[in-house]
């Protein structure tokens, strides 16, 4: 066997072994270098922002019935932009009432009226990262959400405590170019079971209900959402009709609308717009803008 045929393949590994260390352990990413985009993902694996080229949003006029809603988050995010204090917001309530796609809504609103604002989403389990994504955008001369949609945590889990600092910002305080918006199907973060386990087993259960709890207390913003009523409900799906100029022709929509949401069980945006998808698909109109 000749020396090359010794080398080669362990060349081929040593490579194979640094690239794994490049993707585990990143060097850091300079603000600089740092793709223009409107928005962007967060990969956990490769710590590095990834550019989105396109958001999946809802023109903000198409949201019903969450007017208040609306103006809060709204008015909280142009303040921010403006270069005011702003806080930090947690959209929380009954699943399918447009808590994420306000947020998506107000993003493209803001950037509607000209403003350069990025968008950053972060999923739930890669949280523990919250720290180190505002530690590099601090450092961009740029103003930023940071996303995480459908924000929970479980019994065992000890990632809040991440979440808790990071909010916090520490002695430094929070980046002023940077504000945190959660959405959440529960208005603690927590299910109450994880609350009353860990006073139960708490040497002081005073002290540790005040930790799991007061992770809300982090978001200075709360915004509820709440199940509509039927007339809301309509209104949404004649707006989209209107709005994407749908012919129905002789469907009898408000019929049809009312069965599909008896048929899902409940009445919300979400049901609204898969309702229209549907009638969309059936007389062959694009949803795209």
């Amino acid at each position: 066997m000749s020396k090359s045929d010794v080398i080669t393949p362990l060349i081929v590994q040593l490579t194979r072994i640094a690239d794994a260390l490049e993707r585990q352990f990143p060097g850091n990413l300079a603000p600089d270098a740092l793709a223009k985009a409107d928005a962007y993902v967060w990969q956990s694996d490769i710590r590095r922002l990834v550019p989105i080229s396109w958001v999946n949003r809802i023109d903000i006029d198409l949201l019903k019935g969450i007017d208040k809603q609306r103006d809060d988050l709204l008015g909280n995010t142009l303040g921010f932009v403006e270069g005011f204090p702003a806080n930090n917001a947690l959209l929380w309530g009954a699943r399918g009432t447009g808590k994420s796609s306000l947020v998506k809504a107000v993003h493209g609103k803001v950037i509607e009226h000209g403003f350069d604002l990025g968008l950053v989403e972060i999923h739930r389990e890669d949280i523990v990262d919250l720290p180190y994504l505002m530690a590099f955008l601090a450092k961009v001369d740029r103003y930023f959400i940071i996303f995480s949609d459908d924000l929970a945590f479980e019994g065992g889990e000890s990632t809040y405590k991440s979440l808790k600092a990071a909010l916090e910002g520490g002695i430094e305080g929070r980046p002023d170019n940077i504000v945190f918006y959660a959405t959440s199907n529960r208005r603690h973060l927590m299910p109450r079971q994880m609350i009353e386990n860990e006073r139960s087993t708490a040497i002081n259960p005073s002290e540790t209900t005040e930790e799991t709890v007061s992770l809300s207390d982090r978001f200075g913003l709360w915004i509820g959402f709440h199940s509509i009523d039927q007339k809301t409900y309509l209104e949404m799906v004649h707006e989209y009709i209107n709005f994407f100029n749908i012919q129905t022709n002789d469907i009898d929509v408000t019929q049809e609308a009312l069965a599909w949401s008896i048929g899902r069980g409940s009445r919300s945006g979400r049901v609204a717009w898969q309702f229209i998808i549907n009638l969309a698909a059936r007389t062959k109109r694009s949803l795209r803008r």
